[in-house]
């Protein structure tokens, strides 16, 4: 294979959350122009649907399935269906995640806390451990956790998202040395501030915080979701064979500060 061949992802299939928009839709159309099958997952069929027919038009085969991943009985049915429909996973990128509102740490409440954590964390570690189960039995696989720079270094207001991140970072560790045996590699990607609907809701809830933000980053803009692709077909494919347990930060350079 040549060096540039690693970065393909012929006869892959891959299972990528958070599949409807943003970093989701950017990397499940990058993984099939890179030649992998994609089933995309998020809450809401008729978004994914979309997604599915552009999939389609690159010539891979794509599979939309609607699931609430802070759901274990959901988890369990999305990876069968996937399954089913391609017959392995290889590839899965733990993309889903929420923080549907801001506030300081000393008014959060048990719901809020809830439902930040039961997507972005709990919902990552059982959908990841169902599909190393399933990649245990085709040769191994890999895993792309999508975190943040908020899990090294907090912001105003997002104090349990950062948790969350936080989170992801340590799980990506913690599987990557459990599942290193079974040749399943496990890494991280976190991104910095990028044009999501996500991200930009914080720009929205904070006009002058956007501005700021493109002040202290070097490369002097916000991302768009397309700028994340490259570090997550690498991080997927057998360009990055001997990396496990990394984290692979995407932030403009706004983490040298």
């Amino acid at each position: 294979m040549t060096y540039l061949g690693k970065y393909r992802l012929d006869g892959k299939v891959a299972l990528i959350t958070g599949g409807s928009r943003g970093i989701g839709r950017a990397t499940a159309l990058g993984f099939a122009e890179a030649g992998a099958d994609v089933a995309v997952a998020s809450r809401k069929l008729p978004d994914l649907e979309t997604v599915a027919g552009e999939i389609r038009k690159t010539g891979r085969r794509a599979l939309p399935v609607a699931s609430h991943l802070g759901r274990i009985g959901d988890i369990d049915d999305l990876v069968a269906t996937v399954i089913n429909e391609f017959g392995k996973i290889d590839i899965l990128v733990n993309n889903a995640g929420t923080s549907p509102a801001m506030s300081p740490a000393e008014e959060v409440d048990e719901r809020l806390w809830d439902s930040i954590m039961n997507l972005n964390l709990k919902g990552l570690f059982f959908l990841s451990g169902a599909v190393a189960r399933a990649m245990k039995g085709h040769g191994g696989g890999s895993i792309v956790n999508v975190a943040s720079m908020d899990g090294f270094k907090p912001e105003p207001q997002i104090g349990v998202y950062a948790i969350s991140k936080a989170g992801v970072i340590m799980a990506t560790r913690v599987m990557a040395l459990e599942w290193a045996r079974d040749n399943i590699r496990v890494n991280t990607l976190a991104p910095g501030n990028v044009h999501t609907r996500l991200g930009d809701s914080r720009f929205l809830a904070m006009p002058e915080y956007e501005g700021e933000m493109v002040r202290r980053t070097p490369l002097g803009r916000i991302a768009d979701p397309d700028e994340m692709v490259g570090a997550m077909i690498y991080l997927a494919s057998d360009a990055s064979s001997f990396v496990t347990g990394e984290c692979l930060t995407v932030d403009g350079g706004i983490s040298l500060y």
